[in-house]
């Protein structure tokens, strides 16, 4: 607010206004908070629920040569929010934003960025701050609408209200708009959807092995009701400018000066740039640079363009032709286009629908517990799973409750993978992004834990890449699962696709596996990852102004002949899940006992479970559902262990036959016989033998083993009666 003071704050008039959204009750409120912002938002609803949501706009110190648009978007999560306090003893204020935030953040930016002119520098910070939670939800569909109309209210070269929304589809087929947890937690497929009124520009999905047409439908609904937030957005903006002085910001641009565009591009025919088709990637950009120098000689020789005579013969390489390598971008970028639109004809020589060549490997890495190579074209991702105890868990200690991740895909980018050299820093907002996408699209298909109790982390390391690297993450991750004995439930492969779009004649074109040299063309990116039966997992970001649901569908089917032929060129290599667990892998065991059995399991003050812990080298944990977890190193101290807990809870059932061992005799009545473990009963002198016999010493002797049947059994009197057997 530029004309507020000291002097008249004290008489500024709030603007609160109350909007039902699918059934929902929103207020977006301004004037209140966050007054030196460029402007300020807050959102809240009936439960309590409170996301402000701050928007700065730079005018002055601008960097006007910038090469990007500075936008900055952070989202904070306040543990007071949830009236938490965090920390150990010697830290309690939030650090470093969770895992969570940092992805939030990111979602936040995809669907704004693109709603700006292209060519602006004004520095730009989006702040979205949690200040109330019910700790119920995830305030899934605030994060975008809330930036979108601070950005608005500040009066920003923002084009047009963008709404974000949450749903989940149940597996009942009911849609859930802003879904709690534990909607969550049941629900068949998860759906951020951004979008404008007339058009989806984002998806993030998961999902349950959903179908092509849930996922449509869905999508659809979501859609609906980002036309209710992006209308609530206009009507609160109306409302705000009868209020409050509306001014528009002033924008500063770099933009390419294009007055020579016409010359660059009658110089630049499709015949000379030929040199970069069928080329590396490498190869590209040397053949990319030289057309740069050839185009500013082309220019300066030909005085096209004026350079003043006294420079140095290197004046090729001034900063005065900066301008040149954008319009020689610009041309690439037409032809390259043109050629798919009119015949299909890709930079590497693929039609539209062909994936790059595959090569793939298992068990590359003999003391790994799996590991699996995946390569498309060059893009190369090594993928080594490690199989750890229940206790690895991650812990996941947030603004909300605490809770536990079986789960971990970690996905590392180092730049010796696009052959640059530069400083390793801490892992970015893109390997936590691309980490977590290849998560989503494997969790669906792993096994429960009462089936598999091991905690899983799978580790992708890109060696090389050509695009699509997050999507070869899937594939690897998939051979490196089964590799390591994981009983996955289905195979997933993943692919990236891009669409071209003419807006003149409306056609488009869709590129299956697109690459590096590609992925500039897009007007429409999208990423899958599927299995025989569904999606698990997409990601979406559009550029252009509609996007009618004809495109999904047949980019619904183009991506299902790639994934499909992908996941069989990995099933070449590794066809199903590993026979057996390596050798240098935990071992570990679930075994639910009834609530009457666990005492003899733990003995006295938990004795007999040390007993073991320390015996056999293993690690036992008892959940409160008597759930036993048993760890061992190797197989021969998980057999030795189960075969202890078993004999304790051993109870004999008629006709029940086996060898035990005399310890003692009783004169003129029987032999005590040692059966399992400290379990003893005795066999009558009149069982010893088919004859009469006077003395039990005639038939048997201290520490001999005889055989066995069991003939009586009353467990209420603890009464078993036995016979030897010849």
């Amino acid at each position: 607010m530029i004309w507020i003071s000291d002097n008249n704050v004290a008489s500024l008039k709030q603007l609160k206004k109350e909007y039902t959204i699918a059934w929902k009750k929103y207020t977006f409120e301004t004037g209140k908070l966050g007054l030196l912002a460029s402007w300020a938002i807050t959102m809240s609803d009936t439960h309590g629920n409170m996301l402000f949501t701050t928007a700065g706009f730079k005018q002055v110190w601008i960097n006007k040569k910038a090469d990007f648009f500075p936008l900055v978007v952070d989202y904070q999560e306040k543990y007071y929010a949830t009236g938490k306090i965090w920390g150990n003893r010697f830290m309690k204020r939030e650090a470093r934003p969770s895992e969570n935030a940092t992805l939030t953040a990111r979602m936040i930016d995809r669907p704004i960025r693109p709603m700006f002119w292209k060519g602006i520098v004004n520095d730009t910070q989006i702040i979205c701050t949690v200040l109330s939670s019910d700790n119920a939800s995830e305030l899934g569909s605030w994060w975008i609408s809330s930036a979108s109309l601070a950005l608005l209210l500040a009066g920003t070269p923002f084009e047009w209200p963008v709404s974000g929304v949450k749903i989940v589809l149940t597996e009942s087929w009911d849609y859930i708009y802003d879904p709690n947890f534990e909607q969550e937690k049941d629900a068949k497929l998860h759906l951020v959807v951004a979008g404008t009124l007339d058009a989806i520009t984002m998806v993030e999905a998961w999902a349950k092995q959903v179908s092509d047409r849930e996922m449509l439908g869905a999508l659809g609904y979501a859609h609906d009701i980002i036309k209710e937030l992006c209308h609530a957005q206009n009507d609160f903006l109306e409302a705000y400018k009868k209020q409050y002085a509306f001014e528009e910001l002033e924008a500063s641009y770099n933009v390419t000066d294009e007055s020579l565009y016409e010359k660059v591009s009658d110089y630049l025919t499709e015949e000379k740039l030929q040199v970069l088709y069928n080329t590396g990637k490498k190869e590209f950009q040397y053949a990319l640079d030289a057309l740069d120098l050839e185009v500013k000689d082309y220019l300066v020789k030909n005085k096209i363009y004026e350079v003043e005579e006294h420079l140095h013969e290197d004046i090729l390489e001034s900063a005065d032709l900066d301008f040149v390598g954008d319009l020689v971008y610009k041309r690439v970028k037409y032809v390259m286009r043109k050629k798919i639109l009119e015949n299909g004809e890709r930079l590497d020589g693929r039609a539209p629908n062909d994936v790059r060549a595959i090569v793939s490997e298992a068990g590359l890495l003999p003391r790994t517990h799996g590991s699996a190579l995946f390569q498309r074209g060059i893009t190369q991702v090594l993928n080594i799973t490690t199989l750890g105890w229940p206790e690895d868990k991650q812990i996941i200690d947030g603004m909300y409750e605490e809770s536990e991740k079986r789960y971990l895909h970690h996905y590392n980018f180092p730049p010796y993978s696009v052959g640059e050299v530069r400083m390793m820093r801490w892992v970015g907002r893109r390997e936590i992004w691309h980490g977590r996408l290849a998560e989503r699209a494997l969790e669906p298909v792993l096994p429960s834990e009462i089936d598999f109790p091991y905690t899983i982390r799978t580790v992708s390391e890109v060696t090389t890449c050509n695009g699509s690297s997050s999507m070869g993450s899937v594939c690897a991750s998939t051979m490196s699962l089964m590799n390591a004995w994981v009983p996955i439930t289905a195979p997933v492969s993943a692919v990236a696709m891009g669409m071209i779009y003419d807006d003149v004649t409306w056609d488009y074109v869709i590129l299956s596996d697109i690459q590096a040299q590609e992925d500039f063309l897009w007007d429409m990116d999208f990423k899958v990852a599927r299995t025989k039966k569904g999606i698990t997992a997409m990601q979406l970001d559009v550029k252009i102004a509609w996007l009618a649901m004809e495109v999904f569908e047949k980019a619904f089917s183009q991506w299902k002949e790639a994934s499909d032929y992908i996941l069989d060129e990995m099933l070449k290599t590794q066809s199903g899940v590993a026979p057996s667990l390596s050798e240098y892998a935990p071992l570990i065991m679930n075994m639910k006992v009834h609530e009457d059995k666990i005492s003899p399991i733990i003995g006295k003050w938990g004795e007999n479970v040390q007993r073991m812990e320390k015996e056999y080298g293993v690690k036992i944990s008892i959940a409160d559902d008597w759930l036993i977890t048993l760890t061992a190193k190797d197989q021969e101290s998980w057999k030795k262990t189960i075969q202890d807990i078993e004999d304790k809870i051993w109870e004999p059932e008629l006709g029940y036959s086996n060898e035990g061992e005399i310890i003692k005799i009783i004169d003129g009545v029987g032999a005590i016989v040692a059966l399992k473990a400290q379990h003893t009963w005795m066999i009558h002198i009149s069982k010893l033998s088919k004859e009469r016999i006077q003395k039990v010493e005639d038939v048997v002797k201290v520490w001999e083993k005889v055989k066995f049947e069991v003939i009586q059994v009353d467990m209420q009197k603890w009464r078993i009666g036995l016979k030897k057997i010849d």
